[in-house]
Formats: C-alpha cells, structure tokens, sequence
C-alpha cells in the first residue's frame, strides 16, 4: 500500500529527470495525502513528449455514476488491475508516471503505530506507477471534468516486508517510455513492468509523528526519530501488515 508520499526535489531536477518542457506551478510536499493534488506525468500531444499536471488522488472511473458510493481508490493491486472494472480500461489506455522522493509506511513498535519514510538512494527522484482516469459529474459542462489518479502495488521487497507486505511500483528510468507508450495495450505486456523494485538501494528511516497528521506538510515531517528499526525479514512471508486504512487497495 502508499498512503502518503513526499515530492521536495527542485523542480528544475524533475524537468530534467523526465524529460519536460515546463511544469504546474509546484510546492515542496512532505505529506501529500489522499485526495489532494499530485503531480502526474502523461505522454504528450505529439510522439516520444511528455506533459505533467497536477491531479487529484484517488481514481473516480470516468464510468462512475455516484461518487458518494465508490471506495476511495488510492491503490490498485498490479496483479489484478488488468480484471478490475475500475482500473482495466486505465492499465490500457490511461497510465501515468507519479513522481516522488520518498513515501510513507507504519509499523507497530512499542505498542504505537510509528511512520517510515522509504527512499532510493541518498533520496533520489523516482516515479511511482499510477493510472489515471477523466470523470464527468452528472448534468456538469465538458471543461468541468475531474482528472484524478491511482498508484499500483506489488509484492514488497526485503525492504519493505518487515513493515507491510505491498509497496508502490517504481518504475526504472529505463522502463518510462515503455510505460507511457499508448501502442502498448497488452495486459500481458504491461505486467511484466510491474514487479518490486529491488531492495539493494533503498532504505528506511524512522520519521516524526507529525506525517501521521495530513494537515502537517512541513520539513519537521522528516525529522530522524528513535523509533527502532527493523531487522531485514528472513526468506519467509512478509512479517508486517500494518497500515492507517487511509484508503482502499482494490
């Protein structure tokens, strides 16, 4: 599951790192939560560009009659989003790059849920693979649709598991053009991207409890807590299970 992530990096580095000409007006974000805007990156107008926007998370199918009714869609399971009437249609047709430096998980120590923040690297910019989808609420004009996104998950690495058993998908730079290519439709194809990122250059750090409210989206969200660390898992299931239920995995 990725219930919360950070995007801090200079936006001249994420023009650079993706290959923009321009992007959305941005401010440093070391908290975005469920159903605030987040930065997306789609291909562009023309073949081999790439355009960004600034997007609500949690999917609404352009389908969608009701929103009241729908689970707030944050996550959708890799494994199973190519079957899922909310995200088959997505996977083929509306897929996105999420970029991010870091995102957030919890795990039970000393009887308290404590946050950790994930990163690659020394916190390097990466991108999260997410699809997105265009809703038109009912009886509204054309130009007030509502573009919103989801993230895909897999199977954690040796990194992840003692903490939760999903994480995000992150996509190497190498895999970008694959993904937001529009030729590639099939399902079969489009799986084998999505596997865990290998655990060899990312780490864990035990972060302040101020992420645990979404109204903080400060710098001190990062600051080190003594928060013990866990041991890498042994070669058996995943160990933790443990999030904030702050929205759905389909």
């Amino acid at each position: 599951m990725c219930g919360r992530y950070t995007l801090k990096t200079d936006p001249g580095r994420i023009e650079k790192h993706f290959g923009l000409d321009h992007l959305p007006p941005l401010k440093p974000r070391y908290n975005l939560a469920p159903t605030q805007e987040g930065l997306v990156i789609r291909p562009g107008d023309h073949p081999g560009t790439r355009t960004a926007a600034l997007l609500r998370w949690g999917l609404i199918p352009h389908w969608a009659r009701d929103t009241a009714s729908l689970p707030l869609l944050i996550n959708a399971r890799s494994e199973t989003a190519a079957t899922r009437p909310a995200f088959r249609d997505a996977l083929r047709h509306r897929r996105c790059l999420v970029p991010a430096d870091g995102f957030y998980e919890w795990a039970r120590r000393d009887g308290t849920k404590r946050p950790f923040r994930f990163v690659i690297g020394d916190d390097e910019l990466f991108a999260m693979a997410g699809l997105w989808d265009r809703w038109h609420p009912p009886g509204a004009p054309p130009d007030q649709a509502i573009e919103t996104f989801t993230i895909l998950t897999t199977a954690a690495n040796e990194v992840l598991a003692p903490y939760h058993d999903r994480m995000p998908v992150i996509l190497a730079p190498d895999f970008y053009d694959d993904w937001l290519n529009p030729m590639l439709t099939a399902p079969d194809a489009i799986e084998r991207l999505l596997k865990p990122c290998p655990a060899t250059h990312m780490a864990a750090h035990a972060v302040s409890p101020r992420v645990n409210d979404v109204h903080n989206d400060d710098p001190a969200c990062l600051d080190p807590s003594d928060t013990p660390e866990a041991p890498r898992p042994p070669d058996q299931a995943p160990s933790g299970q443990l999030d904030l239920d702050l929205g759905f995995e389909a």
